[in-house]
């Protein structure tokens, strides 16, 4: 049983055990009954990359290709245009979220990245002073959600530092998150944004240290308590995946590829389990 798994179940019995349930919920099931859900607060983990302890369960597949070039979509190509996404990546999970008939989320996510000029920012702070203290992702901007409709972004801030440690320089990545289903998306929004914090890394030619993960409300779906106690009974792999990319140290943060990714020594328990997802 790898780290990841040991802390999946330890969370999924603490939501189902002494989760609280939500009220006044937001969120919809695509037949339009409101999705509720039992939750608990402040939960934080913490890997270390460099030692092979990376954010993934072995409890059941992680669709971990769709979740990188989501990535790419965020912070290179620097949208929220839905075409892009489906066209150039074929990842569609995002079309439920359209704004109307706008072809876009709103200003979320990529466009907020490409309004604040986000991604060259930490570059050349990391560049000019790889040991300041002000490397940090936000992607919370009121002005944005006042002018345009859209999903608020879950996973918001991302912060990063850099540790000298016996000539190496390690980069540490700590990720913010304000709201999570824990089933579904947990280990797909941690994997992402370790990918992130590889690219980074490899910009510099550095190697990735440790990775933070902090979730604010991290909930359970009322649809998807089966699925919970499966994920409980299931036995873990002995598997000890881990993600690689394959570049050269120093490649520009714009020319690595989502195809650069590889995950290895992964092996899942199957089948899959069916989730439906709250709009």
């Amino acid at each position: 049983m790898t780290k990841a798994d040991q802390i999946f179940k330890e969370n999924i019995r603490e939501i189902l055990e002494e989760g609280v349930w939500s009220e006044q919920a937001r969120p919809k099931y695509k037949d339009g009954q409101t999705a509720n859900s039992k939750y608990i607060t402040g939960v934080f983990a913490s890997y270390d990359l460099n030692k092979g302890e990376f954010p993934i369960t072995t409890l059941r597949p992680i669709a971990i290709k769709s979740a990188i070039k989501e990535i790419f979509w965020i912070y290179q190509d620097q949208t929220s245009d839905l075409s892009v996404l489906t066209d150039k990546y074929n990842v569609n999970y995002w079309n439920d979220w359209e704004v109307g008939d706008s072809g876009t989320i709103g200003e979320r996510y990529g466009a907020i990245v490409k309004k604040h000029q986000i991604v060259h920012k930490i570059l050349k702070q990391l560049e000019e002073n790889p040991w300041n203290r002000r490397n940090v992702i936000s992607l919370w901007d009121y002005e944005a959600f006042e002018t345009s409709e859209g999903l608020l972004p879950c996973a918001f801030q991302t912060m990063f530092d850099v540790r000298h440690v016996d000539g190496e320089i390690y980069l540490d990545a700590t990720l913010t998150q304000r709201s999570n289903d824990m089933l579904v998306a947990h280990h797909i929004n941690a994997m992402q944004y370790v990918a992130l914090q590889m690219m980074i890394a490899k910009h510099f030619g550095w190697k990735v240290g440790k990775f933070f993960y902090f979730v604010n409300n991290l909930h359970i779906y009322d649809n998807q308590f089966e699925q919970a106690q499966e994920l409980l009974r299931r036995e873990a792999t002995d598997c000890q995946p881990r993600l690689v990319l394959n570049v050269p140290d120093e490649t520009n943060f714009f020319d690595i590829k989502p195809e650069d990714f590889e995950l290895v020594d992964y092996e899942p328990v199957r089948p899959q389990l069916k989730f439906d997802l709250a709009i």
